[in-house]
């Protein structure tokens, strides 16, 4: 942190500062946002007379995400913003995600959408839209999805007609928009994805435009001619309505262009990024909710007794006395707190690459761009994983909804889902971000990795873990190498047949780096707080650290079952 506030973009802030920001930020969390977790989950939002109404006590918290600054955290001062690092900012994301997941998306959508106006919406549009989404009297939201065209956005038909007064007239429909329509702002913004009359087909020819829900016309605010068509109800994730919304069916939606014409998607891209690490980080704050909560339950209820005992009579122990639920237990804390790690190392990246200069800020912008669908997709995809180990710990009561863990595992199931599917993430990681600049950006991942391995080398209890990570690398490394010659043998299809494995692959290697850098820490250390990240760095080095070999091995097969069966031998 000191290396980050050293940056002129953060000179105005100081350790003090930032302490008193995640002391506040906790403070809301537990006074606010924790204790509406389970009444938001029972009353979900609703469609009523054309308009999303949400839990009554998210306009006041909207307020407050505003007036403390969390949703204006990022952006410069000269827009208004707190001007904080990333890494700042992600922080308290996860406090709020532990708190109250829901509760926490309205805010930090805003932040997104208003990043995204600053980076590339003209002065007078950021004059308008800005101060409303910061103060969060409005909603901003990412508009993207549509019936025909989810992830496949060259597909997407809704349209954008030119108009004399360089305004536009938007025609479409988008579904699964988060928070896309409610009852606790004045206004929602849309961040929308069109393609103008004429555009090329594609991904080339799309548009990036601002749509407000209600629109301005001599001093009163009137219906833009956006429509409400429906509200999703989902299995978790209930108290932040996700909306079916039309828009210009009667023809009178009006539109403003964010930046270029047909350079939309690489706006949005932006924002879809900053999105994906979120995403990692809501699967990570469920995690450590529901690690906790486990946790707590385990150290309070007593069933059995050490299977050395001979006395039946003797008072049976707390289940966290047991070494299967212990392993239960570490399995969950070597996947929050290795996940957090990985993405705390994200914030700083993405710190360094818009606040520093030169090489360093190139390097960590690649490493970023790199690492970004591996610190979305492993923690949403183990964020399940270890909240299941979470309700199996409670046994029975974890799967009533007396007990939140319950909650927590159906809100864990969105994040594969969100920001693009763990399938997708992989073709992005296998196909592009490891073969576009020649295998530059995973040689440094390599390198990085390879440095603190040796400087860890040496530390108390790490030479077997060291050497154990440092074989693994080496065969990701092989294996790499070998789908790069597939890929120029027999094409991309049987290249990227297995993509989601090297995910995975590469998110064990990835994570088990984090843990050996804090193990390197804590060595020789005898508080139990220390004594405890030893043992998960132990636990996810001998447990999960060898799973990745079956998944390498499983790569470097040629065998093709998943391109070779037919689609009707699947009855």
């Amino acid at each position: 942190m000191p290396k980050l506030l050293a940056l002129d973009r953060f000179a105005a802030h100081d350790w003090k500062g930032i302490t008193l920001m995640l002391d506040a930020t906790e403070q809301l969390a537990a006074a606010r946002l924790q204790p509406l977790l389970r009444d938001m989950d029972r009353q979900e939002p609703q469609l009523v007379e054309g308009r999303i109404r949400v839990h009554p006590a998210m306009r006041d918290l909207l307020r407050d995400f505003g007036n403390g600054g969390w949703i204006s955290a990022m952006a410069p001062a000269s827009d208004g913003g707190l001007e904080l690092p990333y890494t700042i900012s992600n922080a308290c994301l996860f406090v709020f995600g532990a708190a109250n997941y829901s509760a926490t998306a309205f805010p930090y959508l805003s932040a997104g959408a208003a990043n995204l106006l600053i980076s590339f919406a003209l002065p007078e549009l950021k004059a308008r839209y800005l101060p409303p989404l910061f103060e969060g009297r409005w909603q901003g939201t990412m508009a993207l999805t549509e019936p025909e065209a989810g992830s496949s956005l060259s597909d997407l038909k809704t349209r954008a007609t030119p108009q004399p007064d360089g305004s536009y007239r938007i025609q479409g429909q988008k579904i699964y928009i988060s928070a896309g329509d409610h009852d606790a702002v004045e206004n929602v913004v849309h961040l929308l994805l069109a393609r103008i009359d004429g555009a090329p087909a594609g991904t080339r020819g799309i548009s990036l435009f601002a749509v407000l829900r209600e629109r301005q016309e001599n001093g009163s605010l009137i219906s833009n001619d956006v429509t409400t068509a429906g509200v999703y109800h989902k299995m978790g994730y209930k108290g932040a309505p996700i909306a079916h919304l039309m828009f210009g069916e009667g023809g009178d939606c009006h539109a403003q262009i964010v930046g270029e014409p047909h350079k939309g998607l690489s706006y949005m891209f932006q924002m879809m990024n900053e999105a994906r690490i979120a995403v990692g980080l809501n699967a990570v704050s469920i995690a450590s909710a529901a690690y906790y909560a486990a946790r707590e339950y385990a150290a309070t209820r007593r069933q059995g007794r050490p299977l050395n005992s001979k006395d039946p009579l003797a008072e049976p122990v707390t289940i966290d006395q047991h070494a299967d639920v212990k392993r239960m237990l570490l399995f969950q804390k070597s996947m929050v707190e290795g996940c957090l790690s990985l993405l705390v190392q994200c914030g700083v990246w993405a710190d360094l690459h818009r606040a520093g200069s030169g090489e360093e800020a190139e390097k960590a912008g690649r490493l970023l761009d790199l690492l970004t669908p591996v610190a979305k997709s492993y923690p949403a995809e183990m964020g399940i994983q270890s909240t299941n180990a979470g309700v199996q710990c409670l046994g029975g009561a974890g799967y009533c909804a007396d007990y939140a863990l319950e909650q927590f595992y159906r809100e864990a199931r969105i994040h594969p889902i969100h920001e693009g599917t763990t399938g997708i993430h992989g073709m992005d990681l296998l196909g592009r971000k490891i073969a576009r600049d020649q295998g530059r950006s995973f040689a440094e991942f390599c390198t990085l990795v390879e440095r603190d391995l040796d400087a860890a080398a040496s530390a108390q209890g790490l030479a077997e873990p060291v050497a154990a990570l440092r074989k693994t690398l080496q065969s990701l490394k092989n294996t790499t190498q070998t789908l790069a010659m597939r890929a120029v043998q027999s094409g991309p299809e049987v290249f990227l047949a297995d993509a989601t494995l090297y995910l995975e692959a590469f998110g064990i290697v990835t994570v088990a780096w984090q843990w050996i850098r804090m193990g390197a820490l804590a060595a020789g250390r005898q508080e139990n707080f220390y004594r405890g990240k030893t043992a998960a760095m132990r636990y996810f080095i001998g447990y999960e650290l060898p799973k990745c070999l079956g998944l390498l091995e499983r790569l470097n097969s040629t065998d093709t079952v998943t391109l070779e069966t037919r689609s009707e031998w699947i009855d």
